[in-house]
């Protein structure tokens, strides 16, 4: 039985790899690959991309469309062959085997459940696919408001011999070896975007555990898309978009009169990941957060482990170079011309990290740190509750002295309050004794975690 049976996180694969790999169909260069989803990009695109490099990966996950265990039966040499056009996401499907059962019930229809989750009208003929992406190169824009804007440099630039630029470093857009990326703002009002829409969630349903799709029914849904924007060498004047990831919003009623933002989801294609991107996007949503007066803050619906580090990063270092917020937190002639980084707390003010001794009055940031201050800060910031004191907790311990009994005692009493708070139903079960031993277990914890978040912050 195993013979026929097939992982279907390995049948969808999705390579992007050397030239070598590339197969050339009606004058376009489209990708080898076994069953993957894959963007599909033009003959004069992948000139201008193939030099950075290009890597083959898989969904992290299939469950939700082919079952719990994710096995496909009645099929060898199962390929999933399932393509995307790089800015508008029109698909093209095919499925390919070595040998297949004879029909019964057991017989997997691979096709017609994969269909279910992607929309109707996808290409079946390769060769007008591959046509049409060539007009789609030269006819697709994004759609919605430009909110943000960033350059990288061309991973061929980053990695060439004697160069020491960084991937996450932004460059000059007018440079040749820089690329832009950009986000815009979407709803469901935006004209065409809920057919775009229904063509990207299906990444969601791949990369996100747990991921399933939005109510179209619900009107008050928000997104951010994230494009590589590349300029075409035999006309450098236009330039062509790439889808890269995007993030749903949703806005809740806060009282009295304003909404709270809700991050939903949130996904970066596996061959833009660990390269800044989904900080900028993160970055795109908080920023446009801030300029909608009508917002009171920004929340994450259930992060996973790996975006919560990447919230608290991007979190961190917003306020470290804010120089009123650490002016006021820390004393003003704590402040280093290092754009609002500050000297430590306790009665030498020796910073946690190796910063110079710096002798000043503690300011607002305590510990213990002034409430009304807090409160004030994050309502200015619009940073949700709980994420905001872990932030604060974070930057005290950054600058802790440890030798100054008094401030050590001052913030771990100021962790465990709001530990206590954040727990007091289970820990309100307890006895007193056991309940003071979960408690420091778990303030032991989160300052060890503290302490693993800001190592990748300094």
């Amino acid at each position: 039985m195993g013979d026929w049976t097939s992982d279907a996180n390995e049948a969808l694969k999705l390579t992007l790899g050397e030239l070598t790999n590339f197969v050339t169909v009606l004058g376009l260069l489209v990708l080898i690959f076994c069953g993957a989803p894959i963007l599909v990009r033009s003959t004069e695109d992948t000139k201008s991309f193939a030099e950075d490099g290009l890597c083959e990966f898989h969904p992290t996950f299939t469950y939700p469309i082919y079952g719990e265990d994710e096995k496909l039966y009645g099929y060898q040499g199962l390929e999933i062959d399932l393509r995307f056009a790089s800015g508008s996401l029109i698909q093209y499907l095919n499925i390919k085997y070595t040998n297949k059962l004879d029909s019964t019930s057991t017989v997997d229809d691979v096709e017609g459940i994969l269909s279910r989750f992607i929309p109707p009208g996808y290409f079946k003929d390769e060769q007008k696919f591959l046509a049409f992406v060539e007009k789609d190169a030269t006819t697709f824009q994004p759609l919605g408001q430009l909110i943000h804007s960033y350059t990288r440099p061309a991973l061929s630039a980053s990695t060439e011999k004697g160069k020491a630029t960084s991937s996450s470093q932004s460059l000059d857009p007018g440079r040749e070896d820089s690329v832009v990326f950009e986000a815009y703002h979407t709803t469901w009002n935006t004209s065409g975007f809920k057919e775009l829409h229904r063509r990207m969630q299906i990444f969601i349903l791949l990369y996100i555990e747990a991921g399933s799709y939005i109510n179209e029914d619900e009107d008050s849904w928000e997104f951010v898309v994230l494009y590589e924007k590349r300029k075409r060498s035999e006309a450098p004047n236009a330039a062509t978009y790439h889808f890269v990831g995007y993030s749903s919003l949703y806005p809740f009623y806060f009282f009295p009169e304003k909404t709270r933002m809700r991050l939903s989801q949130f996904v970066i294609l596996p061959p833009y990941q660990h390269r800044g991107h989904g900080s900028e996007l993160y970055k795109a949503i908080y920023q446009y957060t801030l300029s909608r007066p009508n917002i009171a803050e920004l929340t994450v619906e259930d992060p996973a482990e790996a975006f919560e580090d990447l919230r608290d990063r991007n979190d961190l270092r917003m306020l470290l170079y804010n120089q009123q917020f650490m002016e006021e937190g820390f004393g003003s002639e704590a402040v280093t011309h290092g754009g609002g980084r500050v000297g430590g707390v306790g009665r030498a003010g020796k910073s946690g990290k190796g910063g110079k001794i710096v002798t000043t009055a503690r300011g607002k940031m305590g510990p213990p740190s002034n409430k009304a201050w807090l409160e004030k800060w994050r309502n200015d910031l619009k940073i949700a509750g709980r994420q905001f004191h872990r932030l604060v907790e974070m930057l005290l311990l950054l600058r802790l002295d440890s030798s100054d009994a008094a401030a050590e005692r001052a913030y771990r009493i100021q962790v465990k309050e709001r530990l206590y708070r954040f727990n007091f139903e289970i820990l309100a079960q307890l006895e007193k004794e056991e309940r003071l031993e979960k408690l420091e277990e778990t303030y032991q914890s989160v300052r060890q975690d503290y302490s693993r978040i800001l190592a990748m912050v300094s």
